[in-house]
C-alpha cells in the first residue's frame, strides 16, 4: 500500500466514523423525547428491559451511547441497578444492527435485482433525496429524516473506500502475517479491545473489521477473538462515564464490563473446545462481510440467553466489587442529580431531565407562595422559616438548571428542542421571581406580628379575595407549563386583567378608608406592598403563559400578541374575562 492508499484508508475512515455519527444522531432528533420516555417504562421484567434496551440502541446506533445513558438514569435515581442490567444485555444485542447494515457492501452476486441491494447502487438516491429534503425542507422533521438519510451514505461511501483502500494488501505477506497472529485468541481479543477503546464505538470497530475482510486474508480463526474483544473494548466509554458518579451508577458500567468479559470467556472455552474435539471446517475459510455480522450476532445473542437468568449475579457482583461501607449515610437525593452531565450527550433525553426538574421548580415556587399568603391570616414560625427555605431551593433550581440549559443548547437539537430551551430559560427566571414576592408578602406578614397589627374585617376579606385570585392564576400557569397545555394558558391573561382591575379597586378603596379615618397609614403601607407583589406574580403567570403558546404557536411577538388578544372582538378573551370579574368581584 503506497501513501495515497494510506491516505484513502484514512480518508474512508473519517467518512464512515461522520456518517455513523451523523446518522445516529438523525436518529436520536427524529426519535426525541420518546428515547427517555422508552427508557423510563423499565420494570422488573428482564425480557422486556432486554427488548427495549436493544430498540434504544438500534435508534441511536451505538451500544456505548445507551449504556452512558443507562449510567446516568441510574445515578440519577430514575432506574434501578436491577433494571439497569437487562437494558444493557439488550444494547449489546441492537448493536449488531450496524455490522448487517454494513454487510450489504459485501454482496457479490451478478443478478441484477441483487445488485440493486449493494449499498454503492441505491445509496447514492438516498444522498441526493437526503440532501434536497435538508435544503428543501422547512420541516425539522423532513430535515431530521434528510440527515440519516446522508449520513447512511456517507457512512457506506466511507466503508466501500475502506475496502478499496485495503484490497491491495491481499497480496502482501507482512501483512497476512500480522493478521496470522491474531489467530492467538489472547492476542485476538486483545487488538480487538484496544482498537475499540480508542475509537469508542463497537460497531464501528466490527465496521473496519469488515473492510478489511474485502482482502481476503482475515479468516474466521482470526476474525473470531477480536470481535471478542470489540464488545470488551466498548465497556471503556461507560466506565469512564461514571467517574465521579454514586456507587450505584458505578455498578452499573461494572455490570456492563462483567457481562461482557464472562460472555466473552464463555463463549470462547466452547468454541475452542468443541473445535478441539470436533474440528470446524470454517474456521481457516476466508472471513466475509456476512460472516462477521453473523458472528457479532449470535456472541451477543448468545452471552444474553446464558447471562440474563444471572442477572442479580451480575448485580451481586458488582456489588462485591464496590462494596457499601458501615459508615456510609444515605444522602438526601437533590432533585438537580436529574441534571447529569452524561445527558448532554443524548440532547433530547437531556431535555426532557430539565422539563422533570422545571416542573419541581415550579410546583416550590406554588407551594412557597401559598405559605406565605396564608401567613398574612395565621402567622407561625415554621411556616415563615419554609417559606425563605423554599425561596434558596427555588434559586438553587434557577442557577443549576440554568446553567444546564446554557450547555445543552450548545448541542445539536432541532428547531423545536432549541425554543423549548429558550421557554424554559424565561419560564424559570420567572418562577424565581414568584418565589421572591413570596418572601416579600412573608415580610409583610412579619412586620403585621412583630407590631400586632390588623387588617378590618372588610379589608381582610378584599385581601382573601385577591389571594384566590392570584392562587389560581398561579394554579393555571404551573399547570400549563407542566402539561404544557396551550389552551389552559390562555386562561391566564382574562384572569391577569381581573386582577390588575382588582389591584386598582382595592387602592382606591383604602384611600378611601384612610379619608374616613378607618384605615392607618402605616397599615396602607403593608396593604400596598402586598398589593403590589400579587399583582406583579400575576404579571409573572403572564409571562409564563405567553412564552408557552407563542413557542407552540411559532409567534415571538409579545405586545402584538397581547393587543390581538384584548381586541373587542376576541369572543373567547371576553368570556373569561367576564366569568373570572364575576368570580372575584369584590362585595
Amino acid at each position: 500500500m503506497d501513501i495515497f492508499g494510506i491516505l484513502t484508508l484514512i480518508g474512508g475512515l473519517a467518512l464512515f466514523l461522520y456518517g455513523m455519527n451523523s446518522m445516529g444522531q438523525g436518529l436520536e432528533k427524529l426519535s426525541g423525547s420518546r428515547l427517555e420516555k422508552i427508557l423510563e417504562k423499565m420494570t422488573s421484567n428482564p425480557i422486556k428491559s432486554v427488548g427495549l434496551g436493544a430498540l434504544v440502541t438500534a435508534v441511536m446506533q451505538s451500544s456505548s451511547a445507551t449504556t452512558v445513558m443507562v449510567v446516568g438514569f441510574v445515578n440519577s435515581g430514575i432506574m434501578k441497578l436491577s433494571q439497569a442490567v437487562g437494558v444493557i444485555m439488550g444494547a449489546n444485542i441492537g448493536t449488531t444492527i450496524t455490522s448487517w447494515l454494513l454487510s450489504l457492501t459485501g454482496i457479490g452476486d451478478e443478478n441484477i435485482f441483487v445488485q440493486l441491494l449493494k449499498p454503492t447502487s441505491f445509496t447514492p438516491i438516498l444522498g441526493i433525496i437526503g440532501i434536497f429534503m435538508i435544503m428543501i425542507s422547512k420541516s425539522s422533521r423532513k430535515k431530521d429524516i434528510g440527515g440519516i438519510l446522508v449520513g447512511f451514505t456517507v457512512l457506506m461511501f466511507g466503508m466501500d473506500m475502506m475496502s478499496g483502500a485495503v484490497e491491495p494488501l491481499a497480496q502482501n505477506e507482512s501483512f497476512r502475517n500480522i493478521l496470522t497472529m491474531f489467530s492467538n485468541p489472547l492476542l485476538g481479543v486483545l487488538a480487538g479491545a484496544v482498537l475499540t477503546a480508542i475509537i469508542q464505538s463497537s460497531s464501528a470497530s466490527v465496521g473496519i473489521l469488515q473492510a478489511v475482510c474485502a482482502t481476503g486474508a482475515v479468516t474466521y480463526g482470526s476474525a473470531i477473538p477480536i470481535i471478542m474483544g470489540q464488545n470488551i473494548g466498548t465497556c471503556v466509554t461507560a466506565l469512564l462515564s461514571c467517574v465521579g458518579a454514586n456507587k450505584n451508577a458505578k455498578r452499573a458500567a461494572l455490570v456492563h464490563l462483567y457481562f461482557n468479559l464472562i460472555g466473552t470467556i464463555l463463549f470462547m472455552v466452547i468454541f475452542y473446545t468443541v473445535n478441539a474435539l470436533f474440528p470446524l471446517e470454517f474456521v481457516d475459510d476466508v472471513a466475509g462481510q456476512v460472516g462477521i455480522a453473523i458472528i457479532h450476532s449470535v456472541f451477543n445473542v448468545f452471552a444474553t440467553l446464558v447471562l440474563l437468568p444471572f442477572g442479580k449475579g451480575l448485580e451481586k457482583l458488582a456489588c462485591i466489587t464496590i462494596r457499601d461501607k458501615k459508615d456510609d449515610r444515605e444522602t438526601p437525593k437533590e432533585e438537580y442529580q436529574l441534571l447529569d452531565p452524561r445527558f448532554l450527550a443524548t440532547p433530547s433525553v437531556a431535555l426532557e431531565q430539565c422539563k422533570q426538574v422545571a416542573a419541581k421548580m415550579s410546583d416550590c415556587a406554588r407551594s412557597t407562595l401559598r405559605m406565605s399568603i396564608s401567613l398574612l391570616s395565621s402567622f407561625n414560625e415554621q411556616d415563615m422559616q419554609q417559606v425563605d427555605a423554599n425561596e434558596e431551593i427555588v434559586d438553587g433550581y434557577e442557577d443549576k438548571l440554568g446553567s444546564y440549559l446554557l450547555n445543552l443548547g450548545s448541542k445539536s437539537m432541532t428547531v423545536s428542542e432549541s425554543q423549548t430551551i429558550n421557554m424554559l430559560l424565561h419560564c424559570i427566571s420567572d418562577f424565581e421571581r414568584i418565589a421572591d414576592h413570596a418572601v416579600n408578602i412573608k415580610g409583610c406578614a412579619v412586620e403585621m406580628h412583630e407590631k400586632s397589627l390588623e387588617f378590618s374585617k372588610k379589608a381582610m376579606n378584599e385581601i382573601h379575595i385577591f389571594s384566590d385570585a392570584v392562587n389560581e392564576i398561579l394554579d393555571t400557569a404551573v399547570n400549563a407549563f407542566e402539561r404544557n397545555d396551550t389552551y389552559l394558558a390562555k386562561s391566564v391573561e382574562p384572569l391577569e386583567e381581573v386582577i390588575d382591575n382588582l389591584s386598582s379597586e382595592i387602592r382606591d378603596r383604602h384611600i378611601r378608608r384612610l379619608r374616613k379615618g378607618k384605615c392607618t397609614i402605616e397599615m396602607g403601607f403593608v396593604l400596598t406592598d402586598i398589593v403590589t407583589n400579587f399583582e406583579r406574580v400575576a404579571d409573572h403567570c403572564s409571562n409564563i403563559a405567553v412564552c408557552l403558546i407563542q413557542i407552540n404557536e411559532n409567534s415571538f411577538d409579545t405586545h402584538n400578541y397581547l393587543n390581538e388578544l384584548k381586541t373587542e372582538d376576541n369572543k373567547d378573551f371576553r368570556e373569561k374575562f367576564a366569568k373570572y370579574r364575576e368570580k372575584y368581584m369584590l362585595p
